[in-house]
């Protein structure tokens, strides 16, 4: 098992699940208005999303449904592309110190419905799933062994790092260490991005 392959790839997931975003913040603000119920019903919801984007993710890598190696590059380059303008974004809300002034969320309507929807529709996870997941599946010598390996993670990673958003949010958002983090986060947003170009560049030599 590729021990360095693995740790970053449960960082990846880490952070892309903690960044600011659509899915991240409906489950805070659905936390406001139903508790950690709401709040957990709504993750369930996009983590089904997430299993069906690694199904699709899946299918293209056991060849049960073809996408042209060119495409599929370009997927790659430009998820990771994506990762990085992430991650820039990030350094730049630090930089001008908007991340002081914390997140303030309105309590909304959440539920395994809501999440699933914001979920599946997420560019976020999608990109990630179609141009990220799939770099990893050298993890363990074995494809099957590290799809398991890495769906299972994500699974676990999932719930535990959106429950930690809920019951931590408000009162992190509004600390004086929330820029602090925000800047760590875009570092490995950042060092992800870099490390899936490299995989995509050397591939055509």
């Amino acid at each position: 098992m590729n021990v360095t392959e693995y740790v970053l790839y449960c960082l990846a997931v880490i952070v892309m699940i903690a960044t600011p975003g659509p899915v991240m913040l409906l489950v805070a603000s659905a936390g406001l208005r139903g508790g950690y119920s709401a709040a957990l019903r709504t993750i369930f919801g996009t983590n089904f999303a997430s299993l069906i984007l690694i199904g699709l993710s899946v299918l293209t890598l056991k060849g049960l449904l073809v996408v042209n190696e060119n495409w599929l590059n370009a997927i790659q380059l430009l998820g990771c592309l994506y990762i990085a303008y992430l991650g820039f974004g990030l350094l730049k809300e630090v930089w001008a110190g908007q991340a002081d002034a914390g997140l303030y969320l309105k309590p909304v309507q959440g539920g395994f419905k809501t999440g699933f929807l914001v979920g599946i529709s997420n560019p976020k996870d999608i990109i990630f799933f179609a141009s990220f997941f799939p770099q990893f599946v050298t993890v363990t010598s074995h494809l099957d062994m590290s799809l398991w390996l890495l769906t299972l993670s994500w699974i676990i990673l999932d719930f535990a790092t959106l429950s930690i958003v809920y019951f931590s949010f408000n009162k992190l958002s509004q600390s004086r260490c929330y820029s602090k983090l925000l800047g760590m986060c875009a570092a490995i947003l950042m060092l992800v991005a870099g490390y899936g170009i490299y995989r995509v560049v050397s591939s055509f030599f």
